[in-house]
């Protein structure tokens, strides 16, 4: 089938008329034609006609075997280690799959029809980009020499329906509880920052929460790539950092964005995620009147991640750690830490409230911690509970949401 499929592709490449924009019907006519040729001397059924039909014309126009592997709504990510060699987690668990590409080249034109589609530049002096497809997947790619062997591309999809509240509690990865409570603080205006490691769900867990932003009030999304699907929000400004091209010239940094996303007249701010020394920008942002701001961060608790926002910030200055943890205790509010559990299933693990400085350390007050219990059928058991009572409770307070 392979072969037929790859003959059938020469064939069309070289009957189209280059000199003028062919269209996506005389694409799939000049392919059906060719299929009916072939069937003359090689039976084929009607579902491999269609097969031939969609994987032929998904190598001229679309994303070749990508599309097949993005259209199924069971996969959540996919794994290209070079032309044959290509993964895919489905249902928590890493597949090996039969797809490859028709070659190395082949693969090598789809990563820059991907990258182009975003208008980003990766070649061997820039190896390395994180970009997105249409639908908001998050993709990252390493050419040679930075990958050894063959060219590697990330996809984690983006899933097509928002991620809400309501869908994460029929997951079972939160209760309505701790649901309520959170709505209350995002409407109340505390700075959220939302913790968690690799694979977690921090960017669906921000989607979420931000159904729960006031739709009258500005605000101002800041990402490596554009994810965050804020549709609630009427007076919403996305911005997107950019690579530097190909002279090194005319890059555009989160730092960039977040210094300019404070004269936009914003009410909150929400940077994607904090990597690096734009940690400073966003705490800064944080404490300087825009409540109920949100950021993510990578880390495996909440303590962790106090010690990480420290490291940030000193990559991009020299500032008495003193005065960066007083920055971080005056800026952020509530600290929301997700994981991944070993069953693959995602979790609320805990929600901690910054107190203050205590003895020259930041201070938290565990507000839920989810408990295991057990294993029922493979899965994790366990529970919610509640650990304490919010301390700070001014903005409660001030929106009359106690």
């Amino acid at each position: 089938m392979h072969n037929i499929e790859e003959e059938i592709r020469q064939e069309v490449m070289n009957e189209i008329d280059l000199s003028y924009d062919v269209t996506d019907d005389e694409i799939l006519q000049l392919i059906k034609n060719k299929i009916m040729e072939k069937s003359k001397t090689i039976p084929v059924s009607l579902i491999q006609r269609q097969q031939i039909e969609n994987h032929v014309f998904n190598s001229l126009r679309k994303l070749d075997v990508l599309e097949d592997l993005l259209a199924d709504e069971e996969i959540t990510e996919i794994m290209i280690n070079g032309p044959d060699n290509i993964f895919i987690e489905k249902r928590g668990q890493v597949i090996h799959c039969a797809e490859r590409f028709s070659s190395e080249e082949k693969l090598n034109d789809i990563i820059q029809n991907i990258v182009a589609s975003a208008n980003k530049i990766v070649n061997e002096s820039n190896p390395i980009v994180d970009t997105r497809l249409e639908d908001g997947s998050r993709v990252n790619i390493v050419l040679k020499p930075a990958a050894v062997d063959y060219s590697i591309i990330s996809i984690r999809k983006f899933p097509k329906e928002q991620m809400t509240m309501e869908r994460l509690q029929s997951f079972g990865s939160i209760e309505k509880e701790q649901v309520e409570f959170l709505r209350k603080l995002v409407e109340s205006g505390y700075n959220i920052f939302v913790s968690g490691g690799t694979g977690s769900g921090k960017t669906s867990f921000l989607n979420a929460l931000g159904e729960f932003i006031p739709s009258d009030e500005r605000v101002i999304t800041i990402e490596d790539s554009a994810e965050l699907q804020l549709r609630n929000v009427q007076n919403l400004v996305r911005l997107e950092a950019r690579n530097a091209n190909l002279e090194g010239k005319n890059e555009i940094s989160i730092r960039d964005l977040l210094k300019s996303s404070l004269r936009m007249r914003p009410d909150r701010i929400i940077v994607g995620e904090c990597r690096g020394p734009e940690a400073l920008e966003m705490l800064q942002a944080f404490n300087t009147g825009h409540d109920g701001s949100l950021s993510t961060g990578h880390s495996n608790s909440c303590k962790d991640m106090l010690s990480r926002l420290e490291t940030m910030v000193l990559m991009g200055a020299e500032i008495p750690l003193a005065a960066i943890r007083q920055q971080i205790a005056a800026g952020i509010d509530v600290i929301v830490q997700l994981g991944r559990l070993r069953d693959k299933s995602r979790k609320l693990l805990e929600i901690a409230e910054i107190v203050g400085i205590e003895a020259g350390e930041i201070k938290l007050n565990t507000l839920y911690k989810f408990r295991e219990t057990g294993e029922e059928n493979g899965r994790i058991t366990g529970q919610w509970k509640k650990m304490g009572d919010l301390i700070h409770t001014e903005k409660l307070v001030a929106s009359g949401k106690i």
